[in-house]
């Protein structure tokens, strides 16, 4: 489980992560990472959130992914640099996806969301 102060709660955060004008994503077949910082944050702890919808497939299979992903996040958490926020979002194939592949294909698209945030 991710500790409170690293979870996104509210929509407009939500919002902000994905439509702010500072965002930023990195995408693939299996997920979608969006990253947004902003000058309010800078000194606040990373946060992070998770969208998987209903394609993805029946609630057993989305709740498995939801699992699959929080866990892959709580031990990459402590990477991510202060002030910044993450949004996961799972395409329907993630529902099929094991740990690792999920773990990998993660960290490809984290490494290419954070670097374009750092510019």
């Amino acid at each position: 489980m991710l500790s409170a102060q690293h979870r996104l709660r509210d929509s407009a955060d939500f919002a902000s992560t994905v439509r702010g004008r500072s965002a930023v994503r990195a995408g693939s077949p299996l997920l979608v990472v969006h990253a947004n910082q902003t000058d309010a944050r800078a000194a606040q702890p990373p946060r992070v959130g998770l969208v998987v919808s209903k394609a993805v497939g029946g609630a057993v299979q989305r709740n498995r992914t939801k699992r699959r992903l929080r866990h892959a996040l709580r031990d990459r958490v402590g990477q991510l640099p202060a002030g910044v926020d993450v949004v996961v979002r799972a395409n329907p194939p993630a529902g099929t996806a094991d740990y690792g592949t999920l773990g990998a294909e993660l960290d490809r698209l984290l490494a290419r969301t954070l670097a374009k945030v750092a510019r």
